[in-house]
């Protein structure tokens, strides 16, 4: 904590002085249950407007035992805090289990790579969480400089879908093991986790959770098998109360005590779960599904491709066209040419992209997620 002024600024009012004026004095401790609202935490709005999910004291305390159970987090570790707390992986899954265990957090406002490496080797940092755009950031630096982190002995990935790429690359040049979970504000947020006592699957977000289950269903609501591809809905002690002062976007959210997450996947006959992309951005070209997750897997192939968002523009004749942005590696180069034929090369005719877009970098929100909705608004007046 860095301190303040020891008095306010001329002008300004000591809000401390005022919080504490107006405090009660008798230090009692608020009588809780299990189902009261302990917080709200607001979705990301990446795909519309930010809604706040209430999760109550349950939902926040079995997130806790059952995070620290499967990351085996100990008094003696040190976790790296820098995903904000105002964000479900933030305040649960870093600063809630970490309190909960014991265990010290290494804090660090805003992620920047270099900073945070340096903390890395500084606090003896032994567990990272982080979204996979951060996982980006960091084999960026690598490249860029010598970093001892042989104290992390686990990474955790979590906000969005980790590209098998970058997973594979972290591992092999920071050693350290990656488990990718799946979950929402909804859900406080965690429902599956890969885990270290288990085999673990490349691609896949895990196995549900102790105490929760997942099913897949079609878009009338039926439970579909093994390796059928469906919306993913989830069940047990982890889903939100509801939303906020919403209670039409609950009912449509929770049907039976199901929450239908609009994210789209399927399960192996292992009880494996994989992630094929979110429902809202499914681009329908000409009839045909394109799932943008897919098309951003190959792209991560290319050597010169740092970070990609692939998203469906509008055509006049098709629907719907497959566009793409990308922001290249420092130092590298490629031409939008030379990487639609790299796409081209690996997928059917219908889902590669007709155009992609070099850029710098792909804007981010405060969760450190790319902002698909951003970028179509600086660049579909171009495609019109």
């Amino acid at each position: 904590v860095a301190p303040g002024p020891a008095t306010p600024p001329p002008g300004a009012e000591d809000s401390f002085s005022l919080l504490a004026a107006g405090a009660g004095q008798d230090g009692g401790v608020a009588t809780t249950q299990p189902d009261d609202t302990a917080v709200l935490l607001y979705t990301s709005g990446t795909t519309g407007h930010p809604k706040g999910a209430e999760l109550t004291h349950f939902n926040v305390l079995m997130n806790c035992i059952v995070g620290a159970r499967i990351a085996e987090l100990r008094s003696d570790d040190v976790t790296l805090g820098t995903l904000p707390f105002f964000h479900a992986f933030g305040q649960s899954n870093i600063l809630n289990t970490a309190i909960y265990c014991g265990a010290t957090i290494s804090l660090l406002p805003r992620f920047e790579p270099n900073h945070a490496l340096q903390l890395i080797k500084r606090d003896k940092v032994t567990i990272f969480g982080g979204v996979p755009t951060m996982y980006v950031a960091f084999l960026k630096a690598y490249d860029e400089g010598d970093w001892d982190i042989s104290t992390l002995r686990l990474a955790i990935s979590g906000g969005a879908a980790l590209p098998e790429q970058v997973l594979r690359e972290f591992e092999q040049k920071f050693g350290a093991p990656i488990l990718e979970g799946y979950g929402l504000s909804e859900t406080s947020p965690s429902a599956t986790f890969n885990r270290p006592d288990r085999e673990r699957k490349v691609g896949s977000i895990g196995l549900p959770i102790w105490g929760v289950e997942l099913k897949i269903v079609d878009d009338s609501g039926a439970s579909l098998g093994d390796g059928a591809t469906g919306e993913i809905c989830i069940r047990g002690h982890n889903v939100m109360k509801g939303y906020y002062n919403r209670p039409e976007a609950t009912a449509e959210a929770i049907v039976d005590g199901w929450f239908h997450t609009g994210d789209v996947g399927y399960r192996d006959s292992d009880g494996y779960y994989f992630i094929v992309d979110r429902k809202k951005e499914l681009v329908i070209r000409g009839g045909y599904n394109v799932y943008p997750r897919e098309i951003e897997e190959v792209l991560y192939q290319h050597p010169a491709v740092l970070e990609v968002a692939v998203f469906g523009v509008p055509d006049a004749s098709l629907g719907e066209e497959v566009a793409a942005a990308v922001a290249l590696r420092p130092g590298m180069s490629a031409t939008p040419e030379e990487l639609i034929r790299f796409v081209k090369e690996r997928v059917a005719a219908y889902k590669y992209p007709r155009t992609i877009h070099i850029m710098a970098s792909l804007p981010k929100g405060p969760t450190g997620k790319i902002q698909k909705l951003e970028l179509k608004k600086q660049l579909v007046p171009a495609e019109a």
